[in-house]
Formats: C-alpha cells, sequence, structure tokens
C-alpha cells in the first residue's frame, strides 16, 4: 500500500487528483465547522451581497452565505456519489464475474441483458428510474446507482474470462468447491485493479448524474444545500447575481477533476510495467 502511494505521488495526475480530493475530504469532515455562518440563515437585507468580507463567496437570493452552503452541501453531495458508485461497483463486478465463470448459455444470457439495459442513454435510465421511485436523494442514489452496474459488469467480465482460465481457478473446481466459493474467494479479488481503477474514475461521472438530477428537481429536495440544487435555483438569478452560480458549478467541476485525475494516477501506478 506504502509502495503503490509512493508511486501515485509520482505521477502529476495522481499528485494533483490526491491534493485536491483532500480539500474535498476536508469539506465533507469538518464543513459544518469550517462553515462561518449558518448555511441555513437568511438576510434578507443582504440579498445578493457580492464577495467580501462579510460574505467570501457572496450571498444567495435570500442572503445566506454560498461559501457556507458549499461547505455544508459537500456532506451531501460527495458521500451519495460514493455510495452510488460503491453499490453500482459490486453489483456489476459479481454480475461480470458469475457471467465469466458461469460460462455458455449463463453468460450469453446476462451479456444480452446487460447490452439491452446500456442500450439506454445513463441519464434517461437513471431519470426513469428516479421517476418511478420518486424524487428524493436515496432514490437517485439508487438510480445512479443500477445505471453504472451494467458497464462495470462488463469491464468486469472481460477481466474475469482470463483469470477463469487460472490453475487456482481449475484446482478449486477440481476440489469440488462450490461456485459461488470460486466466484468470491478465487475470481473476485483477482480481477479488482481495473475494478478499482474504473470505479474510480466513474465518481466523478455519479457526482455529475447526482447534481443534474438535484438541478432537474429529482434528487435533493430545497432547502438541502447539496451542489445541484444550488445551481438550479441559482439560474434565474445569473445576471443579477452570478457568483452563485459560479461557485457551485465550480465545486461539482474541481470534484470531477479530482477523481479523474486519481484514476488515471492509479492507472499508471497499478501498472507493474510503468516504472517511470
Amino acid at each position: 500500500m506504502t509502495d503503490l502511494l509512493r508511486r501515485l505521488m509520482r505521477t502529476p495526475q495522481g499528485a494533483i487528483g490526491l491534493i485536491l480530493l483532500a480539500v474535498l475530504a476536508a469539506a465533507c469532515l469538518f464543513g459544518p465547522w469550517l462553515a462561518p455562518h449558518d448555511p441555513e440563515k437568511m438576510d434578507f437585507l443582504g440579498r445578493f451581497r457580492p464577495l467580501g468580507a462579510q460574505n467570501w463567496f457572496g450571498a444567495d437570493q435570500f442572503g445566506r452565505d454560498v461559501l457556507s452552503r458549499l461547505l455544508v452541501g459537500a456532506r451531501s453531495t460527495l458521500p451519495m456519489a460514493l455510495a452510488a458508485t460503491l453499490l453500482g461497483t459490486v453489483a456489476g463486478a459479481v454480475v461480470g464475474t458469475a457471467s465469466a465463470y458461469l460460462g455458455g448459455r449463463w453468460d450469453e444470457a446476462i451479456m444480452r441483458t446487460i447490452d439491452a439495459v446500456m442500450a439506454v442513454p445513463g441519464l434517461l435510465l437513471a431519470l426513469l428510474l428516479v421517476s418511478t421511485l420518486g424524487n428524493g436523494a436515496g432514490n437517485a442514489m439508487i438510480a445512479i446507482a443500477v445505471t453504472f452496474a451494467p458497464g462495470m459488469a462488463r469491464v468486469t467480465r472481460a477481466v474475469a474470462l482470463t483469470v477463469r482460465g487460472q490453475d487456482y481457478v481449475k484446482s478449486a473446481t477440481v476440489r469440488g468447491e462450490r461456485a459461488s466459493w470460486i466466484i468470491f474467494r478465487e475470481m473476485l479479488p483477482n480481477v479488482m485493479a481495473p475494478v478499482v481503477i474504473e470505479a474510480t474514475i466513474r465518481v466523478s461521472f455519479a457526482v455529475m448524474l447526482f447534481a443534474t438530477l438535484s438541478f432537474l428537481g429529482l434528487g435533493a429536495q430545497p432547502p438541502a444545500s447539496e451542489w445541484g440544487l444550488m445551481v438550479a435555483e441559482a439560474r434565474q438569478y445569473v445576471h443579477q447575481a452570478p457568483w452563485i452560480l459560479i461557485a457551485p458549478s465550480l465545486a461539482i467541476a474541481m470534484t470531477a477533476i479530482a477523481f479523474n485525475l486519481l484514476g488515471d494516477g492509479l492507472r499508471d501506478a497499478m501498472n507493474p510495467r510503468d516504472e517511470r
């Protein structure tokens, strides 16, 4: 683990990604204590107050401090995106590994079903699921997880097909081990490296998709300080107070960039042939 971190820090994208993620982690963990004001406190005399000493990132249409809402909102944006990615990754990895191990008609049936699901655009599928389940952050998380699972299953299956031919899998089969034991104990641990890299990159898409659902009114609901919802509420005041739109948009962009850079860094660090 230490060696992996050292190789990761040697790559520019990995180092920058880790620094940005450290900032985001601090916002998630200590946001309510770092916030200079109560994020829900309204000050109608300070509506649209520009950037200054009293409000570093300005104030919104209700006089609420934008910086405080960003710091507190990190707790509702990032953990939900991470949870959705984790659920989708676990489900996809299990399905993909099982499909590769079973082979034959089972593999064909599972993969054709996944192809049919992947034919629907991700955002459209998420919108359909949230419309069915109902509005709310929890349902948005489930919808994003279901949207990510088919892609993760395809990635995992491609790696698991190679692992299936290894001697330790054949030995477990000869010993008469159950299929579930072989899938979870022999194959899954040996396909995790590319899956982790893919999941890291997909977190950025989860953040943007979660923000999109909130922007459309299907994710987090007012008065939550979720970043996508902040953008949705600020769009009609963009000409009057552009900072209330720019601040959450930059936060979403920085999060997406951080996880993309980290994924690229992990790809290089976990490649044993890359000695640079």
